[in-house]
C-alpha cells in the first residue's frame, strides 16, 4: 500500500453494503489505496456514526488526502461532521463525493491507485453523478 495514494473511504447506512463495496474495490486495486469502511449505528442497526467514521478516516489516512464515498444523506451529514472534527491540516485534504457509492468508490480508488490528486479522484468519481 502506498501512503502517496489518495485514501478511499465508504460510509453506508448498511454495514453489509460499506463491507460489500470495500470487497469490490480491493479486487479492482488491490493494497494501491488504503481502504477503510464503516455502516450500521452503534446498536447495530441500518445508521451511520461520526465516530466510526472518524475511524474509517484513521484507517485510510494518507498524505495525499482521502477520499468519502456516502449512500445516503445522513452519512453525507456524518461525514462532513467528521471532516470539520480533524485538526486544520488534515481536515483541507479529506473530500466528501457526491458520487453513487458503489460505482465511486471503484473509480475513485481506480484513480487513486494510478497516483490521481485528491481533486482528480472527486472529480472523476461525481461525474458519475446525474446532472
Amino acid at each position: 500500500m502506498s501512503a502517496a495514494n489518495v485514501g478511499i473511504v465508504i460510509v453506508s447506512h448498511s454495514p453489509d453494503v460499506a463491507k460489500g463495496t470495500a470487497e469490490m474495490v480491493r479486487q479492482m486495486v488491490g493494497d494501491e489505496v488504503p481502504l477503510a469502511w464503516c455502516g450500521g449505528d452503534p446498536a447495530g442497526g441500518l445508521g451511520t456514526s461520526v465516530e466510526a467514521i472518524l475511524a474509517a478516516i484513521d484507517r485510510a489516512w494518507s498524505e495525499a488526502g482521502v477520499a468519502i464515498l456516502v449512500d445516503l444523506g445522513g452519512a453525507e451529514t456524518n461525514s462532513e461532521m467528521a471532516v470539520e472534527m480533524q485538526p486544520p491540516e488534515r481536515a483541507g485534504r479529506i473530500v466528501v463525493c457526491n458520487a453513487p457509492i458503489v460505482e465511486g468508490a471503484v473509480i475513485a480508488a481506480t484513480e487513486a491507485s494510478g497516483g490521481a490528486a485528491l481533486e482528480i479522484v472527486k472529480r472523476t468519481a461525481e461525474e458519475l453523478s446525474p446532472a
